[in-house]
């Protein structure tokens, strides 16, 4: 039964309480109130984004997710990262092609002559977005490279973003971007395999071409990991850390593994599993697929235990992520 306080919050939480009954649309209900109540016991979140959900807008929730303290850690592929960016300063050139499932080999050849990098039914536009965030980036890759400075991938975009230079580039409301909104929380995120990432590659390049003499300026995905496993040893005894995954694959994987990793590598006694789990994902089960592995597994691996509360959504991440956010923020 809903409590008093879900009685009186926005239409969308409505809505969903009173429609969303069954099946995978009951999961997302339970899922976001049990975010909600791992929230009110104390407890922090932290949210993984795969896939392309900077580029699918997801900071139009998200940002106001972290504003509003209910996500106090971000684990995202470069992608991620780097997407919202690109959105930020680039939106009004962005293309739609929601005829993208008829192109034909020509058609696709086609946008690339025009600069236009496909993402499903959106295109990125290469030189207002991406090589404009690059000459922002060589700015302070090359400062912190002459300085003898390292730095992790999203303090750079933090330099970048708090510096102000590129404000009167920005094409979207700002409170809709959630690295914006990050940036000004200073909230934590953890990048594993940036390098495989279009700011990666065009890393790569400036090291190649000896723009930058030192290719450790930007700090690794094992000193990510050792960053995690101090974080969560020093939160997760006081405040329960639970796990929001948006899709499947490093985003999710890498983090997760902190915990058996401070268990069973580092034989520390005493260190909680993650508080929460959920996945959204349409990845089906099947022989050997992580991203597709029902959430029971990972008690086998020493991830979660008996009693976490964990959930799994088999749907479109643009569709459900949004709606457990407008839950949990009273929408």
């Amino acid at each position: 039964m809903a409590n008093k306080k879900e009685s009186t919050s926005g239409p969308v939480s409505q809505f969903i309480r009173r429609h969303f009954r069954h099946f995978n649309a009951a999961s997302l209900l339970d899922a976001a109130r049990a975010y909600t109540a791992h929230l009110h016991n104390g407890g922090r979140m932290m949210v993984c984004l795969a896939g392309a959900m900077s580029t699918a807008e997801l900071g139009l929730s998200l940002a106001e997710m972290i504003r509003r303290d209910k996500v106090h850690l971000i684990t995202c592929t470069g992608a991620n990262l780097e997407e919202d960016v690109f959105n930020l300063v680039a939106h009004d050139h962005y293309q739609r092609v929601p005829h993208y499932r008829h192109l034909s080999p020509a058609g696709e050849r086609n946008l690339l002559k025009r600069h236009l990098n496909r993402v499903t039914d959106t295109c990125i536009p290469e030189d207002e977005a991406m090589r404009r965030i690059e000459k922002a980036m060589l700015e302070v890759w090359t400062a912190a490279d002459r300085n003898g400075e390292r730095f992790f991938p999203h303090e750079f975009f933090y330099n970048v973003l708090r510096s102000g230079k590129y404000e009167k580039f920005y094409q979207i409301d700002p409170k809709d971007s959630w690295m914006l909104a990050a940036a000004e929380k200073n909230l934590p995120i953890v990048v594993p395999g940036w390098e495989d990432s279009t700011l990666g590659n065009m890393f790569a390049a400036a090291v190649i071409r000896r723009d930058i003499r030192n290719v450790h300026t930007v700090r690794t995905g094992i000193e990510y990991m050792t960053w995690l496993a101090d974080f969560y040893g020093r939160t997760a005894p006081k405040s329960s850390l639970g796990m929001f995954q948006i899709g499947g694959g490093i985003a999710g994987d890498f983090p997760i593994c902190v915990v058996p990793m401070l268990h069973q590598d580092l034989d520390r006694a005493n260190v909680p599993l993650w508080g929460y789990f959920c996945q959204i994902s349409d990845s089906t089960t099947s022989y050997g697929s992580y991203s597709g592995a029902v959430p029971n597994e990972k008690i086998t691996w020493g991830k979660l235990g008996v009693d976490t509360p964990r959930f799994i959504i088999e749907s479109d991440a643009t569709i459900v992520a949004p709606l457990i956010f407008a839950h949990v923020l009273e929408w």
